[in-house]
Formats: structure tokens, C-alpha cells, sequence
């Protein structure tokens, strides 16, 4: 059975299985010292520019945290959406593992503004020592909400952060699904727009486990490796991690994915708004999306297709579509919520 639930229900696409296969077939030096992990490294810098300088982790949220902790001290806080995951879903782990604070502001639409980065900021600093001095701004893209930020808007939240000696951390757990949203590089969503550091997302689009950190500055990754071991992130097989990325790369696997689940979303969108009953809260770019149901489409649906009810007061909904999300799986749903009322 299939489930609107979560992109992380979805099964892992067949090359990066064959990838992991294949990296089975005889013994490799541990730690990453493997040529699957050389090789992927090097097709990080292809698709993020030279300047890339990947780590592979086994999940999100370690990678979050784990560039927090190489931008961070103790002193110091993460300007970040209060929908953002390090603020809602990481059950604290970005303040219990840097002991730094997070400062959350409102978005619209899960997105956060300049003026809103040079608000907090002011709120704060205005203490002095007093209070935590911030240091990071961390925005998700695509975002909680399933929208996302263009390459000007990103460029202007850098602009804001270098002008307020700020880092820049970009949570992309769902970038592919963000960049063939926008019909741009990977690079042009990271590199080319001033962020400073990068969770690269993978579970969440074909693959079986894993996600990469990648700093676009040698500063900061500076002994990131005593970090990562420190952190409980190193693998010793690390080939299993990386040679994923190889084909996920290599054969644009990570566009394929996304756009197919961009455009499954979108088919659903379009079906259910037909439906009078239904109201759309966010915009549709990617793969995520947000509805106020009432509740016997809620229960007619969800007695057939698993998702999650967000908001029990409000009767909002998230739906999402995954990589092996079908066309009749999508219709099915539509005609049962229409059915439903």
C-alpha cells in the first residue's frame, strides 16, 4: 500500500540499489578512504562547484545539527523559521549537542525575510552580552510548508547575513524538489547565492539511508572530521553511504525523482481544488501539500490512503507525493475526497 504520509515511506529506486550491490562485491578501506566515496565526492563538486566539501551522515537531522555545532559555540543562537525543523521536529537535539539557542521568527508561508533576519537580530544584540549573540541563520528549502525560496530571495537573506556577520546554513533535505521547481542547479540554489553550508537531502528521493553535509567554506569545515566522529556520524562502511550518490548524480537521478513527485503533487492539487469543499493553505511548488479537508473527506481518505492530519482544530492536512507516487494512486485520492463529502 502506498501512503501520502511522508516522502520517507518510499522505497529506494532500483540504481541506487544496484549502487549498494554493487559496493558489496568486495572488501574497500573503512572510513571513506574507498574509491565509491572518492568518486562521489568528486560528483559533488561537478553538480555544487569546487568549493563543495561533502561529509556523508546517516541522517537530516545529524546533518543539521552537526553544522550547527562546526558554526556555532555555546554563546551563541540560529535565527530560524519557527516552522523550521531544528525548531519543531528535531526534538532539541540543535540546542542539547551545540548548546547554543535558537531564535525562531515568523514566515509566510514557511519562508523567513530579511527584514524579519534584521529584526531578531536587533531584538537581541540590543543586550549585549546579556544575551546570546547570533551567529547562523538556517532556512529550509524547499520549506516545511512545501514552498520556496528563489534565487533572489536567497541571495538576499546572504546579503542580510554577511552584512550582519552572519552564517548562512541551508536545510535541503528537499532541494531537488526546490530546484526543478525553480528549473535551476543545485548549485545555483547554494553556491551561487551565498550559503555557506548545506544538508543535502537523499532519503527523501530514492535513497535508502543517508544525506550529506557539504561547506562551501574551508574555514568552517576546518577539523569538521573530529566533529563528525565526535557526533557519532562517522561510518565505518562508509561506501554504503556515498555510493548512492554515485548514480543519484551520474544519471540525474535526484532530478528524475523530483520532478516526478513535483509533478504528482501538482496533479493532486489541481484535482482537489475542484472540490468546493477543499481549501488549499500553502501555494503547490513542490512536492508537499497542505489543505483544510472537512472531516468526512478526512475520514472517507484516510480509511484508504494513510497521510497526516497537521492540524486537528483546523482540520488541516499534509499530503505528500514521493518518487513512486503513480498517476492512478493520485486520482484515486481525488475521487475518494470528492466522494467524501
Amino acid at each position: 500500500m502506498k501512503a501520502f504520509s511522508s516522502d520517507n515511506y518510499s522505497g529506494v529506486c532500483s540504481e541506487v540499489m544496484d549502487a549498494i550491490i554493487e559496493a558489496n562485491t568486495e572488501h574497500a578501506p573503512a572510513y571513506g578512504g574507498d574509491k565509491y566515496t572518492e568518486k562521489a565526492i568528486a560528483l559533488t563538486k561537478e553538480n555544487f562547484g569546487n568549493t563543495a566539501i561533502p561529509y556523508f551522515v546517516f541522517n537530516g537531522t545529524a546533518a543539521n545539527v552537526l553544522i550547527l555545532k562546526a558554526m556555532t559555540r555555546s554563546h551563541h543562537a540560529t535565527i530560524c523559521a519557527d516552522s523550521s525543523h531544528i525548531a519543531a521536529q528535531e526534538t532539541g537535539a540543535a540546542v542539547n549537542l551545540t548548546g547554543s539557542m535558537l531564535i525562531q521568527v515568523a514566515g509566510e508561508h514557511g519562508k523567513i525575510s530579511p527584514s524579519a533576519i534584521e529584526e531578531a537580530h536587533a531584538n537581541v544584540t540590543r543586550w549585549g552580552i546579556h544575551a546570546n549573540k547570533p551567529r547562523v541563520v538556517t532556512i529550509a528549502q524547499s520549506t516545511e510548508y512545501g514552498t520556496v525560496y528563489t534565487m533572489q530571495e536567497i541571495q538576499a537573506i546572504s546579503n542580510t547575513c554577511k552584512k550582519l556577520d552572519l552564517l548562512l546554513h541551508m536545510d535541503g533535505c528537499r532541494l531537488a524538489n526546490a530546484a526543478v521547481s525553480l528549473n535551476c542547479s543545485l548549485k545555483n540554489l547554494t553556491a551561487d547565492v551565498g550559503v555557506d553550508a548545506l544538508s543535502f537531502g537523499g532519503t527523501k528521493n530514492g535513497l535508502l539511508f543517508g544525506e550529506m553535509i557539504i561547506f562551501f567554506q574551508e574555514d568552517i569545515a576546518e577539523e569538521f572530521e573530529y566533529i563528525q566522529k565526535q557526533g557519532l556520524q562517522l561510518a565505518s562502511k562508509m561506501r554504503f553511504l556515498s555510493a548512492q550518490f554515485i548514480p543519484y548524480f551520474e544519471q540525474a537521478i535526484w532530478h528524475r525523482n523530483a520532478s516526478h513527485a513535483n509533478e504528482m503533487c501538482l496533479r493532486l492539487a489541481k484535482g482537489l481544488q475542484k472540490n468546493a469543499a477543499i481549501r488549499l493553505a500553502h501555494p503547490v511548488q513542490t512536492n508537499q501539500l497542505f489543505a483544510h479537508f472537512t472531516p468526512e473527506i478526512i475520514e472517507a481518505t484516510s480509511a484508504v490512503f494513510p497521510y497526516y492530519v497537521w492540524d486537528d482544530n483546523t482540520n488541516l492536512v499534509r499530503l505528500i507525493t514521493s518518487f513512486d507516487t503513480t498517476e492512478d494512486e493520485v486520482d484515486k485520492f481525488i475521487d475518494v475526497a470528492q466522494k467524501g463529502i
